[in-house]
């Protein structure tokens, strides 16, 4: 066992998400792999195990911890100019090729990734980020999925201190899992990388879990923004990228899509970096198929007004933007926009801010 897998097998509880299969086995239910974990074995994120015929999960620790801005997440129709307390531990189950945050994430899958954890509990936590004036708790940096049971401690604190809480997120979940973090969090942001199998497949997982996940993700209420990060050679085609806005769009034109830029990273080193005039062109894409948010991100200024939330109804600019930064915001706390009253869905008013004792 390596030392990274010793420290973090010494931070671990028993978890929620699972169920016996037979004497042998047991299946965790906590991502769409639905594992059928044997004694003694992790399930495919590496950080959930069977000991003992019980299922021990993450807990008590932070691989990263920073307070970012809302828009960073990506959530543009959350709090406008809100800063998000993101924290994360380790491990995903997925092993995307481009990965940004591979350091975390692809821990004890890939020797490379070395990131030291911190010991902190949710109490904890929670306080960094009202002394940071955060209004959002958002799971992030690994896939939040595998480690439920700890962000749901988590939540449970912050929705106490009237903090709203958040996912970043691959998207593939389970029903069960996300009936479990129902009671608890508000934002859920997923990552819709491909509308084909075969590329799902090269990544680690299968699309089906995905569109039916984000499905009931809206279904049950979630607030709920996409991301697809659009990479050239990839899944940068115009039928691709159609077919990702349909889907979308049968399913409500006002969820937020968010298309951006590419860069070389981690193990994907060979297409170009995404080009501005790529994501303008999923923009019209998106809107062509009926979806009425569509933002490109990842090169401030440089792909004109799709940086800036507009209103359906008369154009009017409601929130614009520039990268991570808020440039002017004119829509209130009733989420409507003030030239023609018409309703703009989204998580417009502020929750209460308690501060620390």
């Amino acid at each position: 066992m390596s030392a990274l897998a010793e420290v973090l097998a010494s931070h671990v509880r028993e978890g929620e998400l699972w169920e016996p299969i037979d004497e042998k086995r047991i299946r965790c239910f906590a991502c769409g792999h639905r594992c059928p974990i044997f004694e003694g074995q992790p399930g495919v994120c590496k950080v959930r195990f069977n000991q003992g015929g019980k299922l021990y999960v993450p807990w008590g620790y932070v691989a990263g911890l920073h307070n970012d801005p809302i828009e960073k997440k990506p959530f543009f129709h959350v709090l406008p100019g809100s800063l998000a307390l993101s924290f994360g531990m380790l491990g995903c189950d997925l092993h995307c090729s481009y990965c940004q945050n591979w350091v975390t994430s692809q821990a004890l899958r890939d020797p490379r990734a070395r990131a030291p954890i911190t010991e902190i509990s949710p109490a904890r936590l929670v306080e960094c980020a009202l002394r940071a004036g955060s209004q959002v708790v958002v799971s992030t940096y690994n896939e939040p999925l595998i480690t439920a049971e700890w962000a749901v401690a988590v939540f449970r604190e912050a929705k106490q201190a009237g903090l709203l809480t958040g996912f970043v997120s691959n998207g593939n979940a389970t029903p069960e899992v996300l009936s479990y973090l129902k009671p608890y969090l508000d934002l859920y942001k997923v990552d819709l990388k491909s509308f084909d199998d075969r590329h799902y497949r090269e990544l680690g997982g299968r699309l089906q879990p995905i569109l039916d996940s984000i499905r009931l993700i809206h279904q049950m209420g979630f607030w709920l923004e996409v991301v697809t990060l659009v990479v050239p050679g990839f899944n940068d085609s115009d039928q691709e990228l159609t077919q990702i806005a349909e889907f979308l769009a049968g399913i409500s034109p006002d969820i937020p899509w968010h298309v951006t830029a590419f860069h070389r990273d981690y193990k994907m080193l060979e297409p170009d970096d995404t080009p501005p005039e790529t994501l303008r062109r999923a923009a019209t894409l998106g809107r062509q198929a009926g979806l009425r948010y569509v933002y490109a991100g990842n090169l401030p200024g440089r792909t004109g007004n799709l940086e800036d939330t507009l209103c359906p109804g008369c154009g009017e600019t409601l929130v614009a933007r520039y990268g991570y930064r808020i440039l002017r915001c004119k829509i209130g706390a009733d989420g409507r926009c003030p030239r023609c009253s018409r309703e703009i869905p989204g998580r417009w008013t502020a929750v209460r801010q308690t501060s620390p004792a």
